[in-house]
C-alpha cells in the first residue's frame, strides 16, 4: 500500500495505490460517492476484489471529501471531473500500467461515466456501481435529494442533509450536465451493479444506461442497497469475474 498525494488546480488530492504483485498490471481508478471517502468497507471491498483479479487500485478522496482538500459546500461536478482528469493523468504515468479502467459509486460512478466518454481511446472499461444518473436531471427540474428548489431561481446554498450545505455552484453546474453523450461515446466494456432496493438512486436509471452502453454487462442485485451492505460477497464476485474476463482479453494503455 502506497499513500499518493497529488495536484489539480492548486487542490491536493489524497489517494493510495495497492498492487496485486511488483510486475505490470492493468489499473482501476476507484471514485467514492457524494458524502462518502476512498475508505469505506464497501468501496474497500470492491477495490479488494480487483486486486484479486490481478488488477492494482488507485481510490482517491476527490474535493470535499475524505483527505483531500477543499470543502464539501463548494464542491460540484465540474471539479469533481477535474480531479478525475488529473488522476487519469498520473495512472497513465505508472509504468507498470498496462491497462486502465474506471469505477465509481453513485456520484462518483456519475463521474466515472463522464471521464470515459472524454477518454475513449485510453480507459478500457468501466465500472459502475449505483451511477447517480439522476443528479443533472434533478438540477434542471429543480430536486436535490428530495429538496425542492426553483431550477430557474438557484438558492445560493441548499441543505442536502441535516448539517450539510452545498453552494448553489453545484447545482447550476450540475444543470449543465449531460450523461447522454458520454455514455454514447464510450466504446469499452461495461459492469452495472445496481440493488433493486437501492432507495437513494433509481435503478431504471442504470438499466437505460445499460441498453445504451454498447457492451454492458447489467446485475440487478436482488435485496441489494445504495451501499451494497447487503451482500458484499455476491458484488466482489461480479467484479472479479467481470475483470478477469476483461484482463483475459488483453489490450494497452
Amino acid at each position: 500500500m502506497e499513500q499518493i498525494s497529488m495536484m489539480d488546480d492548486g487542490i491536493r488530492l489524497s489517494a493510495v495505490l495497492e498492487r496485486p504483485s511488483a510486475g505490470p498490471s492493468p489499473l482501476v481508478i476507484v471514485l467514492h460517492g457524494f458524502t462518502s471517502n476512498k475508505d469505506k468497507p464497501h468501496t474497500l471491498a470492491a477495490a479488494q476484489a480487483m486486486r484479486e483479479a490481478g488488477c492494482a487500485t488507485l481510490r482517491v478522496d476527490l474535493y470535499g471529501h475524505g483527505e483531500s482538500g477543499g470543502t464539501f459546500r463548494e464542491h460540484t461536478l465540474h471539479k469533481w471531473l477535474s480531479n478525475t482528469l488529473a488522476v487519469i493523468r498520473f495512472a497513465r504515468s505508472l509504468d507498470f500500467v498496462t491497462d486502465l479502467y474506471l469505477s465509481g459509486h453513485s456520484q462518483g460512478g456519475l463521474v466515472a461515466a463522464l471521464a470515459g466518454g472524454m477518454f475513449p481511446d485510453h480507459v478500457r472499461g468501466l465500472i459502475l456501481r449505483a451511477p447517480a444518473f439522476m443528479i443533472p436531471r434533478g438540477a434542471r427540474e429543480g430536486s436535490m435529494l428530495g429538496r425542492m428548489f426553483d431550477p430557474l431561481h438557484v438558492p445560493d446554498e441548499i441543505e442536502v442533509i441535516k448539517g450539510l450545505t452545498l453552494s448553489g455552484d453545484y447545482l447550476r453546474v450540475a444543470q449543465t450536465v449531460y450523461t447522454e453523450e458520454a455514455v454514447r461515446r464510450f466504446p469499452g466494456a461495461v459492469l452495472l451493479l445496481h440493488g433493486n432496493a437501492d432507495d437513494v438512486v433509481p435503478i431504471a436509471d442504470s438499466v437505460q444506461a445499460a441498453r445504451e452502453y454498447r457492451d454492458c454487462q447489467f446485475e440487478s442485485m436482488h435485496g441489494e442497497t445504495h451501499h451494497f451492505d447487503q451482500e458484499p460477497e455476491q458484488m466482489k464476485t461480479m467484479i472479479r469475474d467481470w475483470l478477469k474476463r476483461q484482463t483475459n482479453r488483453g489490450g494497452r494503455v
